[in-house]
């Protein structure tokens, strides 16, 4: 399915009958509904950030639910859409934390290329209509990858933005891995934490103290490839 080690790592997870009743239910979905992102795009962030080069998790909430945005990476977007509001404040947050320019792409993939799994928490929704795939077992899948993420031999940065990812933090051993939790970066909240948390040189910091290379957080357009 995902065309790397994830296959043998989620093997016995997706084996359970939540997940198969969860495809078909899916199959439905994408058959009579406009629903994102994209079939092809699915499992995107699986397919482009193998479970032994995960170096950080960044944790959102569902898909962009309007046409054109979603691609399976949380808070990306596809080329040449604008950047969302939320992502416009983590790239000022990483330009101020790195002193490296603001991107002018929102697209994400040379993240997930260089160990970031994107991770939504749901990985579906249905057009226009926000956690509508919500409660349909995704939280319970997305549960078990983090876990797996726990169990697994090398340590990991955990960026944990908003109420609804923090929650995930229960799953995580913090003796192990680091946490990096604040608010969201939504206009709303981002001035309540989120901006000054300083989250990506902190989780550097953390891999470079644990023997793994740092994560290389420029975007350039010339690095992408959909």
């Amino acid at each position: 399915m995902f065309g790397n080690d994830w296959d043998e790592v989620l093997r016995e997870e997706m084996g359970q009958p939540y997940f198969q009743e969860l495809m078909e239910w899916l199959n439905h979905e994408y058959a009579e509904h406009v629903v994102f992102p994209p079939r092809s795009f699915l499992f995107q962030a699986f397919e482009l950030t193998p479970f032994h080069e995960v170096k950080a998790v960044i944790v959102g909430q569902d898909p962009y639910h309007q046409l054109g945005q979603a691609h399976g990476l949380s808070f990306s977007v596809l080329p040449g859409v604008r950047i969302p509001p939320s992502l416009h404040n983590i790239y000022k947050e990483m330009s101020a934390d790195l002193d490296i320019p603001v991107p002018l792409t929102g697209t994400l993939t040379p993240w997930a290329e260089e160990g970031v799994l994107l991770l939504n928490s749901i990985l579906t929704v249905r057009e226009g209509i926000p956690n509508s795939h919500q409660g349909k077992g995704w939280e319970r899948f997305t549960d078990a990858v983090i876990s797996k993420l726990n169990e697994g031999p090398q340590p990991v940065v955990f960026m944990l933005w908003g109420n609804y990812a923090r929650k995930k933090g229960a799953i995580i051993d913090a003796r192990r891995h680091e946490i990096i939790a604040s608010a969201h970066p939504s206009p709303l909240s981002a001035r309540h934490g989120f901006f000054g948390s300083r989250p990506f040189s902190r989780c550097n910091a953390f891999l470079s103290s644990h023997g793994r290379t740092p994560i290389d957080w420029r975007i350039r357009e010339s690095d992408l490839e959909l």
